[in-house]
């Protein structure tokens, strides 16, 4: 007799098998300049996932990458002790943190400006492949608004899904709630 075989989902080892110690730090704490992002992964219910993986990579505060990739050639880091790279895993509560510097803005390939952004890549259960966002400032109205791929989304709703908020009586934080599903869902991009 031939059964159903069950349907299983991603995880819950993301939080085991992505992350480092001291994964959230882009730039050490106390970093002149530094920037907290927080913010909590919710799934489609409204609930917190507590074993996601949020992860980030941006540009310096130059607006340069410290890679060969990079069109105008490889430079130092700004400040020194940036990598570009940084992961978090979710807490009981779904919260993450990452801490970082505001990146400069980029040159997009039809010869625009970017708008400042943060590239963000989600790992969780239910998911067999990442899910592709972007953290915007919320301090640039106008570049945001000039941004080719933020002024590409047509739904004033999803764009501001990508706009992080300054988290009230806290200088330097922001906050970035992302949603996977459902009424309040952020923008996602197909990479």
């Amino acid at each position: 007799m031939t059964g159903i075989t069950p349907s299983q989902t991603i995880g819950p080892f993301l939080r085991i098998g992505l992350t480092w110690p001291e994964g959230e730090h882009v730039v050490p704490e106390g970093t002149p300049g530094a920037v907290v992002i927080t913010g909590c992964l919710y799934d489609g219910k409204g609930e917190p996932v507590n074993d996601g993986v949020i992860e980030t990579w941006q540009a310096d505060a130059n607006g340069r990458f410290t890679h060969p990739d990079d069109p105008r050639g490889t430079a130092d880091p700004e400040p020194a002790d940036f990598r570009g790279l940084g992961r978090s895993a979710t807490d009981d509560d779904g919260r993450y943190r990452i801490v970082t510097v505001k990146p400069g803005r980029l040159p997009a390939p039809d010869g625009q400006v970017q708008a400042s952004h943060i590239d963000v890549s989600v790992f969780a259960r239910g998911l067999l492949d990442r899910v592709v966002t972007r953290i915007y400032f919320p301090d640039e109205a106008a570049a945001n608004a000039a941004d080719p791929v933020l002024s590409a989304i047509d739904d004033d709703r999803l764009r501001s899904s990508l706009v992080a908020v300054q988290d009230a009586g806290q200088d330097g934080v922001l906050r970035f709630d992302i949603h996977l599903q459902g009424e309040h869902e952020t923008a996602f991009f197909d990479v």
